[in-house]
């Protein structure tokens, strides 16, 4: 087996909430709406360049519950998905002008900086900057 990358993680929801998920990781992360097969459940299928890296299915029944805006909800074992980015004042600014709430850590003993907040189903996105990169990022909080 040669596994090569991480190819794209599903968020399951209700039907009812496939929209406000793509508005979320479009507005947010700059994911765009793409191609995706004719499932018999809505959902989209967000791109990062080329690649489809987020499925959001409606498979969800319609009356099931949705975690509340910026709570996390149950994910069970699995805890969060990460995104390497770069322009940390950029970013806190784009979550404070869209009211996301985030949590921003430095990673003890590597040259990494974290923020970490909630998408609308209650999954928890961190978005990883390079300190070498986007300068003394450890001093920003």
């Amino acid at each position: 087996m040669d596994i090569q990358y991480i190819d794209h993680f599903t968020i399951r929801s209700r039907p009812q909430d496939v929209d406000t998920l793509r508005d979320f990781y479009g507005d947010v992360l700059g994911l765009r709406a793409g191609p995706r097969p004719d499932f018999r459940f809505p959902g989209y299928w967000m791109y990062l360049g080329d690649r489809p890296v987020v499925h959001i299915a409606g498979s969800l029944p319609v009356d099931g519950p949705m975690a509340p805006k910026g709570r996390p909800g149950s994910t069970g074992q699995f805890d969060h998905v990460s995104f390497r980015t770069s322009d940390l004042d950029a970013v806190r600014t784009k979550l404070d002008s869209l009211g996301i709430s985030y949590e921003g850590i430095p990673v003890p003993g590597f040259d990494l900086y974290q923020l970490f907040f909630y998408d609308p189903v209650g999954l928890k996105v961190e978005l990883t900057f390079d300190v070498q990169r986007d300068g003394d990022l450890q001093k920003s909080d």
